[in-house]
C-alpha cells in the first residue's frame, strides 16, 4: 500500500533523526528530494531558514509552516 503524503512527511523526519541529533537545512532538502516528496512539501522545505535543527525544532518549524499554508488537514502534523 503506498504511503500517504502525511506518512511520507513523517518518514522524512524519522529518517533524518534515526542516527543524528541535529541536521542542517541542506540535509532536510536532500532527504526530501531523495524520498520524492510531493512538490508542495518540497517547496515548503525549501523555505526553511538556514539552521541546524534538532527534531523538536524542525517539527515546530514544519508544523508552523503547514498550519500557515492551511495544509494540516491535507498533510497533518509531524512529531
Amino acid at each position: 500500500m503506498p504511503e500517504t503524503d502525511r506518512e511520507q512527511l513523517q518518514r522524512l523526519v524519522d529518517t533524518l533523526f534515526r542516527t543524528e541529533r541535529r541536521v542542517a537545512r541542506l540535509d532536510v532538502i536532500i532527504r526530501a528530494e531523495a524520498l520524492d516528496l510531493p512538490e508542495e512539501l518540497r517547496g515548503l522545505i525549501d523555505l526553511l531558514p538556514p539552521s541546524a535543527y534538532t527534531r523538536p525544532k524542525l517539527c515546530d518549524q514544519l508544523n508552523s509552516a503547514l498550519k500557515g499554508h492551511g495544509w494540516t488537514g491535507k498533510y497533518g502534523t509531524v512529531d
